[in-house]
């Protein structure tokens, strides 16, 4: 699968989050209730005073071995400082570091494109870094027939 690698600069995700694995298929009921409570609660779009973007990421971090194991599943926005962030809710704020990532672009229907991309990830011998691995979905993916989004994979 095509991809080019890139340096991503560090940044912060302000949003909700899951613990959950991918055995047994939990990792689709998770995130799938995880969307549902992201996508319901929309005033987080509107609370966040230093928000980057309307593009909304969905993070894959904190491994406990590799995407076999646990990790932490973050559905958020970036955000320029911490600073402003309500504190009465209960939200995930977490930093990033700069890291190198292979960026990939998965283009049809959601979630089957998305989908697609990590199968192949998942069956490559790619050199993972398990930091954060992320999708992006901007404004490319509204149209949930014919969208883009990106993937990026951290690497070694």
């Amino acid at each position: 699968m095509k991809h080019e690698e890139i340096t991503l600069d560090s940044f912060t995700i302000v949003g909700i989050s899951v613990r959950t694995t991918n055995q047994n298929h939990q990792s689709q009921k998770d995130i799938a209730q995880l969307w549902e409570a992201f996508l319901r609660n929309g005033y987080l779009q509107q609370m966040l005073p230093n928000k980057v973007s309307d593009d909304i990421y969905c993070i894959y971090t904190d491994y406990e071995s590799d995407y076999t194991g646990e990790y932490t599943t973050l559905i958020g926005y970036k955000v320029s400082t911490k600073e402003g962030i309500p504190t009465n809710l209960s939200l995930t704020i977490k930093e990033f570091p700069k890291t190198r990532y292979n960026k990939y672009i998965s283009e049809g229907e959601l979630p089957y494109a998305v989908g697609k991309t990590w199968a192949y990830i998942w069956k490559s011998d790619i050199n993972r870094a398990y930091i954060a691995d992320f999708d992006v979905y901007g404004e490319e993916a509204k149209d949930l027939a014919n969208a883009k989004i990106a993937t990026y994979l951290s690497i070694k």
